[in-house]
């Protein structure tokens, strides 16, 4: 059983509901330190493990992008959506976003690239039910999003791929997140494709050839790199960045 999608009536309008089965029995299985699977598991890309992932940002060639002791480079978002943000802190080495009404984020103020790169960090949901961790980039001059816990508080994926949000393209899955559990994340953005691991686990590979890519309007004061949270309070630590192919 996988993934079900509905159109329920709502308010006078139209709402999408997700119902995400498999996803969430198979992360309450692995354990509360196992890895977090999706409910597109069954295709290969989804299935393998990357030895390098494990890693999930040791080694060489990492730069921190989080000292944990200021916002350093970061700079609370205020505009649009962010107007009404929460309270943003630092604390313990952990950098929190407070719930908002509705987002939460914050921007990279230094040189940050467009191709050929990895970013690896960790977050937790500390309390709502929305997406506690969004991650902004580009892919070259195109920008999207990756959502972790959005829509049902479940559904991570990339927006937008063809005009589709995460929810309805081929890289949406769901996870079962467990309220103040660490899920390490690793991006990887290349010329040909673009990876996501949740834990040791890969659970995104897209190919790009061919495919366009965008942003909902809400997240471009986020760019070029940027976090966010939507009425939910979300927990990073250890935000780290890598270039790949190049001095």
């Amino acid at each position: 059983m996988g993934r079900r999608l509905w159109w329920v009536a709502a308010g006078g309008g139209l709402w999408l509901a997700v119902l995400c089965m498999a996803g969430a029995a198979a992360e309450r299985a692995a354990g509360p330190n196992g890895a977090a699977r999706g409910d597109r598991a069954n295709k290969t890309h989804a299935g393998a493990a990357d030895g390098q992932a494990a890693k999930n940002g040791q080694g060489a060639g990492w730069q921190s992008l989080f000292d944990g002791k200021t916002l350093g480079r970061w700079k609370v978002i205020d505009q649009y959506d962010f107007a009404d943000h929460g309270r943003v802190e630092v604390r313990d080495g952990v950098l929190v976003l407070r719930r908002g009404k509705p987002a939460t984020g914050v921007r990279w103020t230094g040189p940050f690239p467009t191709i050929d790169f990895e970013v690896a960090l960790e977050a937790k949901r500390v309390e709502g039910d929305d997406f506690f961790c969004a991650v902004s980039f580009h892919w070259n001059q195109s920008p999207m999003t990756l959502v972790l816990g959005g829509w049902d508080g479940t559904v991570v994926g990339l927006s937008s791929i063809d005009g589709e949000p995460a929810v309805e393209n081929e890289t949406c899955c769901c996870v079962d997140f467990r309220r103040d559990r660490w899920y390490r994340v690793r991006l990887r953005v290349t010329q040909p494709r673009i990876e996501v691991w949740l834990d040791e686990r890969k659970i995104i590979d897209l190919a790009t050839e061919g495919r366009r890519f965008s942003i909902y309007w809400e997240m471009e004061p986020c760019l070029p790199f940027g976090l966010a949270t939507w009425y939910t309070t979300g927990a990073v630590r250890n935000i780290r960045l890598r270039k790949l192919g190049g001095p």
